[in-house]
């Protein structure tokens, strides 16, 4: 049995190349995914842990900061200045918070940088408060 196959002929023969070959960039992906840093976050023990994905980031580029109950991951990737054929790597400024869990340790904190993925891991050594119930009273 035969297949039939149709082949188009265009006038300019490098335009479904040109379209083939369209930078990703030009898709319009959200702010949000341009920009945010991809995180997980699980409990250890009796630590809070978040591994945050950042490849190609010098550890110098890496700001962490804890504030008010909120961790915060930021960095920036700096593009390299060469002659560049394609290009889907993302860079500038880029961050993560988080809010951290009830009991979580401001003070006893460590952040390590391996391999391209930042790990931030808080101690949860204080008490956790019991509850605490606030007496209504009625206005006059």
């Amino acid at each position: 049995m035969a297949t039939l196959a149709r082949r188009q002929k265009f006038p300019f023969p490098e335009i479904p190349e040109w379209f083939e070959t369209f930078p990703a960039r030009f898709a319009m992906p959200t702010m949000g995914d341009l920009y945010a840093v991809r995180i997980e976050d699980y409990m250890e023990g009796d630590r809070y842990v978040v591994r945050a994905e950042l490849p190609g980031v010098s550890p110098d580029d890496i700001d962490v900061v804890i504030s008010e109950g909120m961790l915060t991951v930021k960095a920036e990737r700096t593009e390299r200045d060469v002659d560049k054929h394609r290009s889907e790597i993302r860079y500038g400024s880029m961050s993560r918070s988080v809010t951290l869990p009830p009991g979580a340790d401001e003070d006893d904190v460590r952040a390590d940088y391996t391999n391209g993925m930042l790990t931030v891991s808080v101690g949860l050594g204080r008490e956790k408060t019991q509850e605490k119930h606030i007496e209504v009273k009625h206005g006059a």
